[in-house]
């Protein structure tokens, strides 16, 4: 076992691991720790506690020091740089004329490097960007092509349930989203409806889907045949998940038929595996597949 604390560098940033040494840290606690572009200033949100060996990926390195008040005015004057930065590198990437959108500028603590975030429909060939850029800050220039998730997940805004994004607000990582889990939840295939800000399938997607799991296999699908309490045969005409009710149609003694609803245990059916195909055209679920392209893990 091997004592550890968990660092981030962004709000809503990767949680990285450090060895604390002879540090006594607490979450909140402001550090100084040497990653793999240098060293850099973050914060504790993960207090100390032991962790296996064999789960560090990577070599675990010890937290250099606590942050002093002189390193904090140092972060808050990088903070400030970086946006002189990021004005720069925009009127250059406009001079050179590429085909790129800048999504943000970021020294490392120590000023060793300055990092840009684009986007990009494809590769760019920004070497020459690269020295233009180096000659201006006089440091290492690394420009760090991001996917559409990773930018609003920088960017931030509002989704469509009037709240700040799930990503830009507490989401370390991105969660594998499909439109199976829309389908599961009975919500519209209408790729505007279920798309977020960043053009993908919405990450809150995930949230719901064990739940609506475990309901469904409680439930038959529509147009199932299924036999009701009260002794009818008839075939289901909805479902409603969260209720657990299922409305039949049923066809009485007289040949009259009528929509009656029934709890879930009040209904036996031969369970199957469920469908999966969707009835669309070729174009809505072409679309539908763009939405669910997985760009991995998040880069920051």
């Amino acid at each position: 076992m091997v004592e550890v604390v968990g660092v981030r560098f962004r709000k809503t940033g990767k949680i990285y691991l450090f060895c604390p040494g002879k540090y006594d840290l607490k979450v909140g606690d402001n550090v100084i720790v040497e990653t793999a572009r240098g060293v850099e200033y973050g914060w504790v949100v993960l207090g100390k506690r032991n962790t296996e060996e064999e789960k560090i990926i990577s070599t675990l390195k010890t937290v250099i020091r606590k942050a002093t008040p002189e390193d904090e005015k140092r972060n808050e004057e990088n903070h400030k740089k970086s946006k002189e930065a990021f004005k720069l590198c925009q009127e250059k990437i406009k001079k050179h004329g590429l085909k790129m959108k800048l999504i943000d500028a970021e020294y490392t603590f120590d000023n060793n490097k300055v990092l840009f975030y684009f986007t990009a429909d494809g590769r760019i060939d920004f070497r020459e960007l690269v020295k233009d850029l180096a000659a201006v800050f006089r440091t290492r220039i690394e420009l760090r092509q991001i996917g559409v998730r990773d930018e609003t997940k920088i960017v931030g805004g509002i989704g469509v349930c009037g709240r700040s994004l799930c990503c830009n607000s507490y989401l370390s990582d991105f969660v594998p989203v499909s439109i199976k889990m829309a389908k599961e939840q009975n919500l519209s295939l209408n790729p505007t409806k279920i798309s977020g800000i960043c053009g993908r399938l919405m990450c809150c997607l995930k949230n719901e889907q064990e739940t609506y799991e475990y309901l469904n296999d409680h439930l038959p699908e529509v147009g199932d045949t299924v036999t009701v309490i009260d002794g009818f045969k008839g075939e289901v005409h909805s479902v409603s998940v969260l209720r657990q009710k299922i409305k039949v149609i049923i066809t009485d003694d007289k040949g009259d038929k009528e929509i009656r609803e029934y709890k879930a245990d009040e209904v036996k059916f031969k369970p199957r595996k469920r469908r999966d195909h969707m009835e669309l055209s070729k174009e809505e679920l072409k679309a539908l597949k763009d939405l669910e392209k997985d760009e991995g893990e998040s880069k920051l």
